[in-house]
C-alpha cells in the first residue's frame, strides 16, 4: 500500500516539475493510439516529441473494474512486445490498487518516472502513434494539489476527451527473430512450410517489422508476404504494401522486380483500394533504374484500373524510362497527356524531360515543354535550355524557335549566354538568313552577350560565299575595333570568296595581312589562292605560291598538287611540268596516284603525237 501512495504523490509533483525531454529514456515497444474526439489535439502542447513511441508504464485498455487486477504487468523498462495493458483511474488517484508492478516501478524509480510522465504530457500533438489512456471518468482531466485547490493537468481537461481507444500491436521478439533467421538462411524445403511450423501470430506491426528487417533477400520477402496474406487473422494494409514495395526496390534486381510487379497486380485486382500513387511510382522508378521502359509503361498503364490519380511524378518517371530506351513516340503519348493535365513536375525534372526529347531528335516537342513549364512559372536549369536551343537549331524548320527563346535571357543570364545566342547565329546563317544574323549580332553588340571569333567568323564566312565581299570587310572592321584577333579561318573564308568572284589581286593583299597577324599559315589558306590562279590559267603565279609556301614553312599537300597536275595537263598540256611536281610529290612523301600517272601519260603521248603530225605536214 505504501508504495501505491508514494505513486500518487509522484504523479502529482510531477505535473509542477516539467522537466527536460533530454531525460527520456526511448523504449522498443511501438503504441498506436487513435482518438475519438476532434478536440483533445488542440488542447496538448505543440512540443515535437524526442521519441515516436515512448512507453513509461503498462496499459491494458480492457480493464476497468478492480477485477482487472489478476492480469501480470510487466516492468517500466520492458521493451517485450508482450506488455500488458493497463487502466488509469482518476478515482484511485493514478493507477488501479491491484497494478503491483506499477506501484514498484515508482518506489524504485522516482525521478525518472516524473520525467517520463511530463515527457508524455508533451508529445501527444506530433507523434506519429498518440497515446491516450481510457479511464472510468476520463482520468488526467484535473488533480488537486496538496493545498486543496484543483490544477488544470497538462494532459486535456475534461471536456475536451469523449473518447479514446488504445491499441498496442502485440510483438513477439522470439518470433520475430525465428522469422528472420528462416528468411535470411538458406532453405532446404519451401518457405511456406517452414512459416508453417513456427505456429507464428501474424498481424500488420508483426510483417511490417520483418520487411524492415536489413540484408534480407527480395525473394523471400516477397515469398513472406505472400504467405501472410493467406492467413485469415492477417488484414492487409496500404502501410504494408508500400513497405513492401520500397524494400524490395532498393535491391535493383530484375527477377525481384517483376516478381513484384506480379504480386501489385494481384493485390490490385483483390483489394483495388489497398494500392496508391507513391506505390506505383516506386515501381515505375524501378523499372527505369532497370532500363525496362515498357515495364514502366504497364504500370503507369494501369493506374486508372487501381484507382489511382498519376501525379507530376508518375509522368516524368514514365518518360524518363521510355526515353532511356529510346521509344520516344510512347515517351510522346504520355508526355501529351501530361502536357494536357498540366501536372508538371518540378523545375530540375522539367529539364531532363526537355534533354531526354533533345537527344532523340525531338527538339520540337521538347520546346513545347518548356512553353507549358513556362507558363507553370517553372524554368528549367539553364543548361536545360541551352541544350534545348542548340537541338533547334539543328534543324532549319526550328531555327527561329530558337531564336525566340533568347528573349528569355536577360540580365546575368544573358551576360552567360554566349553559347546559345551563337547556336542561333550559326543556325541563321545556315539557313541563309543573312539579315536576321546580322540584327543578332549587333544586338548582342550593344546588349550582350559580347560576340567572339566564332559569331563574326559565321557571318563573315556566309557573306563571302554569297559574294558580298563589302559587308564582309565591314564586319572584319568591326570585329577588329571590338578588339577581336581575326583567326586564320577568318581570312580564308574572305580570300575564298575573293577568289570565287576572280579578284585574286584583293585575295593576295588578304594574304598579305594574314601574314602580318599569324606567323604560321595553313595548307588551306595556299590552296584557295593555287585554284584561283589555276581557274584564271595564270599558271606561273600558282607555282610560284607553291613555292612560297615551303619557305613560309607549310608543307604542300596532296590536294596542292592535283589541281596544279590537273590544270597544267588539261589546259596547258604541260606534261613536263606535271612530271617535276610528280617527282616532288614522290621525294615528299606523298602518295602516288594512279589517275595522276595516268593522266601525265595520255598528255605526253598527245603532246608528241601532235608534234609527229606536225613533222609530218611540215615534211609533205
Amino acid at each position: 500500500m505504501w508504495r501505491f501512495r508514494a505513486g500518487a504523490l509522484l504523479f502529482r509533483w510531477s505535473s509542477r516539475l516539467a522537466p527536460s525531454l533530454q531525460n527520456v529514456v526511448p523504449l522498443k515497444a511501438p503504441i498506436v493510439i487513435r482518438f475519438a474526439s476532434p478536440h483533445f489535439s488542440n488542447s496538448v502542447s505543440k512540443t515535437k516529441p524526442l521519441y515516436q513511441s515512448p512507453r513509461f508504464f503498462s496499459l491494458d485498455s480492457a480493464s476497468n473494474s478492480p477485477d482487472s487486477s489478476d492480469e501480470a504487468h510487466d516492468s517500466l523498462g520492458a521493451s517485450s512486445p508482450t506488455e500488458r495493458d493497463g487502466v488509469l483511474n482518476e478515482k484511485n488517484g493514478f493507477v488501479s490498487q491491484d497494478s503491483e508492478s506499477s506501484s514498484v516501478l515508482f518506489a524504485d524509480k522516482a525521478s525518472f518516472v516524473s520525467h517520463e510522465l511530463d515527457a508524455s504530457s508533451e508529445i501527444f500533438e506530433n507523434a506519429t502513434d498518440k497515446e491516450v489512456v481510457q479511464g472510468e471518468d476520463q482520468g488526467f482531466s484535473s488533480c488537486e494539489t496538496a493545498d486543496g485547490d484543483d490544477r488544470v493537468s497538462s494532459f486535456a481537461s475534461e471536456e475536451s476527451i469523449e473518447e479514446t481507444t488504445v491499441e498496442i500491436p502485440e510483438i513477439d521478439l522470439e518470433q520475430l527473430e525465428n522469422v528472420v533467421s528462416v528468411l535470411q538462411s538458406t532453405l532446404e524445403e519451401p518457405l511456406e512450410s517452414s512459416l508453417e511450423k513456427m505456429d507464428l501470430t501474424v498481424n500488420e506491426e508483426f510483417v511490417v517489422r520483418v520487411l524492415q528487417t536489413p540484408l534480407m533477400v527480395g525473394e523471400n520477402l516477397i515469398g513472406f508476404f505472400k504467405w501472410a496474406w493467406k492467413k485469415p487473422e492477417f488484414s492487409i494494409g496500404t502501410r504494408v504494401v508500400d513497405t513492401l514495395v520500397r524494400v524490395v526496390s532498393a535491391s535493383v534486381r530484375k527477377k525481384d522486380a517483376y516478381a513484384l510487379w506480379d504480386l501489385v497486380k494481384e493485390i490490385g485486382e483483390k483489394e483495388n483500394a489497398l494500392l496508391s500513387t507513391d506505390i506505383l511510382n516506386e515501381l515505375i522508378h524501378l523499372f527505369r533504374k532497370l532500363g525496362k521502359g515498357k515495364a514502366g509503361l504497364e504500370v503507369f498503364n494501369k493506374f486508372e484500373e487501381f484507382g489511382c490519380d498519376p501525379n507530376a511524378d508518375s509522368y516524368y518517371f514514365t518518360i524518363n524510362a521510355l526515353c532511356c530506351r529510346s521509344f520516344y513516340d510512347w515517351a510522346w503519348s504520355v508526355c501529351e497527356e501530361m502536357l494536357s493535365t498540366g501536372n508538371l513536375p518540378d523545375s530540375e525534372k522539367v529539364g531532363k524531360t526537355i534533354c531526354c526529347f533533345c537527344k532523340g531528335s525531338r527538339a520540337k516537342d521538347a520546346h513545347l515543354v518548356y512553353l507549358m513549364a513556362k507558363e507553370k512559372n517553372k524554368y528549367p536549369p539553364r543548361s536545360s535550355v541551352n541544350f534545348l536551343i542548340n537541338s533547334l537549331c539543328g534543324e532549319d524548320e526550328t531555327v527561329q524557335l530558337a531564336a525566340e527563346l533568347l528573349h528569355d535571357f536577360s540580365g546575368e543570364a544573358r551576360r552567360y549566354a554566349i553559347k546559345p545566342f551563337s547556336s542561333v547565329v550559326r543556325g541563321l546563317c545556315r539557313i541563309k538568313d543573312v539579315k536576321a544574323a546580322k540584327d543578332l549580332l549587333f544586338k548582342m553588340i550593344d546588349e550582350g552577350p559580347p560576340p567572339g571569333n566564332a559569331v563574326f567568323n559565321s557571318l563573315i564566312s556566309v557573306l563571302s560565299r554569297a559574294g558580298d565581299m563589302d559587308e564582309a570587310m565591314e564586319l572584319l572592321k568591326v570585329m577588329e575595333s571590338r578588339g577581336l584577333r581575326p583567326d586564320v579561318y577568318t581570312y580564308n573564308v574572305i580570300m575564298s570568296g575573293y577568289a570565287q568572284g576572280g579578284h585574286m589581286k584583293e585575295a593576295c593583299r588578304v594574304l598579305s595581312e594574314a601574314k602580318k597577324k599569324h606567323s604560321k599559315l595553313t595548307p588551306i589558306t595556299y590552296h584557295i589562292l593555287i585554284r584561283g590562279y589555276c581557274k584564271l590559267e595564270e599558271f606561273d603565279k600558282a607555282l610560284k605560291l607553291l613555292s612560297e609556301m615551303k619557305k613560309f614553312g607549310v608543307q604542300p599537300n596532296f590536294d596542292e598538287y592535283n589541281k596544279l597536275i590537273q590544270s597544267l595537263c588539261l589546259k596547258a598540256l604541260d606534261w613536263k611540268t606535271s612530271e617535276k611536281l610528280l617527282e616532288e610529290m614522290k621525294h615528299n612523301g606523298l602518295f602516288l596516284s594512279g589517275n595522276i600517272r595516268g593522266l601525265i601519260r595520255a598528255t605526253k603521248e598527245l603532246v608528241e603525237e601532235e608534234l609527229q603530225a606536225r613533222d609530218v605536214g611540215a615534211d609533205a
